[in-house]
């Protein structure tokens, strides 16, 4: 699990990011200026969404999460996060011309379903 240590931001608007795969989710969490807050891992299980869901609100209000592939790998989580009242966003695919311009890892798609959330880009409900 990479993660930076939690700033004192209870207060804020923030926004996250989901890359979700079989075993594992990978979240990111940005300011409301597109700042990188922090990251981590979770296990794709209740209690790796519980843990998951903590770690973003513990960063400040969560105004939207954008997740890739809430039809499949990432509907456990959309539900979990749907069920604490969350308001979650599908990003339909990664955007090409940064995936070329920065490549491709779990934390930088994570980064990227955030910013996507946050941008109005991703607004479509889960599917």
């Amino acid at each position: 699990m990479t993660s930076a240590a939690a700033p004192d931001t209870a207060g804020q608007d923030v926004f996250g990011g989901v890359d979700s795969h079989a075993d594992t989710i990978h979240v990111a969490v940005i300011s409301d200026n597109g700042g990188h807050l922090a990251d981590a891992e979770f296990a794709t299980t209740a209690a790796g969404y519980a843990a998951a869901l903590a770690f973003l609100t513990a960063h400040g209000h969560v105004s939207a999460i954008g997740v890739e592939g809430t039809a499949s790998y990432g509907a456990g989580f959309t539900r979990a996060a749907r069920s604490a009242g969350l308001h979650v966003v599908e990003v339909n695919r990664p955007d090409r011309a940064e995936r070329r311009r920065i490549g491709k890892s779990d934390p930088i798609d994570a980064y990227a379903a955030a910013r996507a959330a946050l941008s109005g880009r991703a607004s479509s409900a889960p599917k």
